[in-house]
């Protein structure tokens, strides 16, 4: 199966032949000085060593996106590296089967069909949208209130509601495993959601993956994505660029930044709202 895997990664463009991460550096240090960095290549970075199988990104990668460097050491040096980058480093090495670099398939449904709602979470009568959790304790309380906080800033703009869980059957598990990662939607029963304490510990890289958790795919892989960007295959390698030039070109305006590494955008917060009718 891991040999599949690989001649898809290939035919993608995505399967990493040369590290990401050099042998100096580790990820926690690649990433903190990197502010710039947008939420993919934080996580993909993050996910670097991971011993999930990612697809896309975090894809199955049957060679090191790293060397002998750490992930923090990689993440720590790039101000520029954006979120998707750091996603897929921090994921290389994952057993987890990852879809388009941080999205884990369900063995019980197609993880990008969602039929009859049954992948959202449900809204109360309120009117919010309560979303039980629980948080792995090998975080440091610091770590923990940092996640937490990822969870509040969507109770600020939205109507959903992360709550600790009590017996709910349904519910999220944060756990620090191999690289930074979601189930797409609602799965039922306990899902994890994985944020590595190396690398996937910036805000904007854990609102990503709660993102996910909600049902969210990721903006490059929608139906209509070639109305608004161009594709530059040419420039495409593994597992990034070949030539250091853009292998995506927004359009009409090709000077408009694509990425960033801060947290959710205005039309994140509006598509939140639509998905669930806040």
């Amino acid at each position: 199966m891991k040999t599949c895997l690989s001649l898809l990664l290939l035919l993608l463009g995505l399967c990493q032949a040369q590290p990401l991460v050099g042998e100096e550096k580790s990820v926690a240090d690649v990433l903190e000085d990197n502010e710039d960095m947008d939420i993919i290549t934080d996580i993909l970075i993050s996910n670097n060593d991971s011993n999930e199988i990612l697809l896309e990104g975090d894809l199955s990668q049957d060679q090191p996106l790293v060397g002998d460097e750490s992930v923090d050491d990689v993440l720590g040096d790039n101000e520029d590296m954006d979120i998707s980058t750091r996603i897929l480093i921090s994921n290389n090495g994952s057993n987890e089967i990852l879809l388009e670099g941080d999205l884990l398939l369900p063995t019980t449904r197609n993880a990008m069909k969602c039929f009859r709602n049954y992948c959202l979470w449900k809204k109360s009568s309120n009117g919010l949208v309560t979303i039980p959790y629980t948080v792995s304790r090998a975080y440091t309380s610091a770590e923990r209130s940092r996640i937490v906080s990822a969870m509040q800033s969507f109770h600020r703009t939205t109507c959903i509601r992360f709550v600790p869980r009590q017996n709910q059957k349904d519910h999220i598990s944060v756990q620090s495993r191999g690289g930074c990662y979601s189930s797409l939607g609602r799965t039922g029963g306990r899902q994890v959601l994985s944020l590595r304490r190396s690398g996937c510990m910036n805000f904007g890289t854990m609102q990503h993956e709660l993102n996910h958790a909600l049902g969210f795919n990721h903006e490059q892989t929608r139906s209509d994505r070639d109305r608004y960007v161009r594709i530059n295959w040419r420039n495409i390698n593994r597992p990034f660029s070949i030539n250091g030039r853009d292998s995506i070109t927004p359009i009409p305006n090709s000077r408009v930044r694509l990425g960033q590494r801060k947290g959710m955008t205005r039309n994140d917060i509006l598509r939140i709202n639509r998905l669930y009718r806040c």
